[in-house]
């Protein structure tokens, strides 16, 4: 057994994490690392992140830009680095791990295949054979015509570097695909040139089957295991309720732990995955994945002991991890309705009046249209019953534009 040795913060001997992303999944990790004790900093392109306004140290400067990332990693001398979005110098990542021995979470070839979306594409169906809806990739206008006609209509068109839904467009026939080429180009959180095509899979449901990949306490391997699988209900390629347990057959929880058992051993190193699969009767067809917490699993802070976030900072740290949950539990998101300066938010006493409800605002000082400003944490009897109170005490919260205190 390797002896686990963690610092204390702001102490010469501190365990120091640069996280590369600021966000609300930042935000958690930061917490769950912080009550190890544990010295984080925090990186972003915009002040006042979520994950900044609770980090030991804050940096705000462009990710992609290798050079400043390089720079920031020799001030901040961390021992691990964690990315936390995709739109970061991928390419930087396995110089800087190469030339400091400064460990990259999970590794730096698993960032920069998860972030491009042909990349993982190519990994799960050319290299590991596994099931994926059709596919292809496209470099213009021309090619993503052809490739509609191939997968067939309707399908999605998606940038290959995106997330939350960015740039995605539901597409029903060729008079459209023109409209998608475009809103791909415009809204994709990097820009790569291209973007993939998919085909429309028939499902009963889609799961996150969060994948922990951490060192077991007594032999010292790399072990692989499991929380209850997650579903959840999308609008336009970005979540908006998630639930847990999401009911399905022995043997398809066994096919989707074999498929994300696959493609997180094939990425390696430590930390949660977020693997995403559609589920039809007993197959499973494998989707996307994240080499870290995903936005479905915030649901676990109301159903595991452990959340997602927890099980990340131990994975990561080299500690044991627990996935089992406690709860049937539920999430549902609070989004901004437009575009608000200053936002504030109304009906939280009516909101967490309801049995067994927690709310978690992330504090992020602009509110685009669409944009995701908080979630709704319920527990319940059944999922069902979590899934009716998680809506109801989102529907009671609103979102409106605050006055300046003087």
């Amino acid at each position: 057994m390797t002896e686990v040795v963690l610092g204390t913060a702001k102490t010469p001997g501190a365990t120091r994490i640069l996280m590369l992303g600021g966000g609300e999944l930042g935000k958690e990790v930061t917490i769950a690392a912080q009550r190890l004790g544990v010295e984080v900093h925090v990186a972003d392109r915009y002040e006042n992140s979520p994950a900044m306004q609770v980090a030991h140290a804050s940096y705000v400067f462009d990710m992609t830009d290798a050079q400043k990332l390089a720079e920031v990693v020799a001030e901040v001398q961390p021992d691990l680095i964690v990315p936390e979005v995709e739109a970061i110098a991928a390419s930087a990542l396995k110089q800087i791990q190469d030339e400091t021995g400064i460990t990259v979470i999970p590794t730096p070839d698993a960032v920069r295949i998860t972030m491009d979306r042909q990349a993982i594409r190519d990994l799960a169906a050319n290299q590991l054979g596994l099931p994926t809806s059709p596919f292809a990739f496209a470099g213009s206008l021309e090619e993503l015509q052809a490739g509609a006609e191939k997968v067939g209509f309707p399908c999605f068109v998606k940038p290959t570097m995106s997330s939350s839904g960015h740039g995605q467009s539901y597409v029903e026939s060729p008079a459209e695909v023109e409209a998608a080429w475009n809103f791909a180009s415009e809204d994709a959180r990097a820009h790569t040139g291209k973007v993939i095509v998919e085909g429309k899979v028939d499902f009963d449901y889609e799961i996150t089957l969060l994948t922990v990949r951490s060192r077991d306490a007594v032999t010292d391997e790399i072990v692989t295991s499991y929380c209850d699988p997650i579903g959840h209900r999308q609008v336009s390629g970005d979540f908006v309720e998630s639930w847990q347990p999401q009911p399905m057959s022995d043997t398809a929880l066994a096919r989707a732990q074999m498929i994300a058992h696959q493609v997180t051993t094939a990425l390696g190193g430590c930390g949660i995955f977020g693997v995403e699969l559609f589920v039809k009767g007993d197959d499973v067809i494998f989707s996307e994945l994240s080499p870290r917490p995903h936005d479905t699993g915030m649901v676990t802070m109301a159903t595991q002991r452990y959340s997602e976030f927890d099980l990340h900072a131990r994975a990561i740290l080299g500690l044991p991890v627990d996935t089992k949950a406690d709860h049937a539990g539920a999430c549902a998101v609070i989004k901004s309705p437009s575009e608000i300066d200053n936002p504030q938010f109304t009906g939280l006493a009516e909101a967490m009046s309801i049995p067994e409800i927690d709310v978690r605002l992330f504090g992020k000082a602009e509110a685009h249209q669409g944009r995701r400003l908080g979630v709704v944490l319920a527990r319940g009897t059944d999922i069902e019953n979590a899934r009716k109170r998680a809506t109801q005490a989102s529907d009671a919260i609103s979102v409106i534009s605050g006055k300046e205190k003087p």
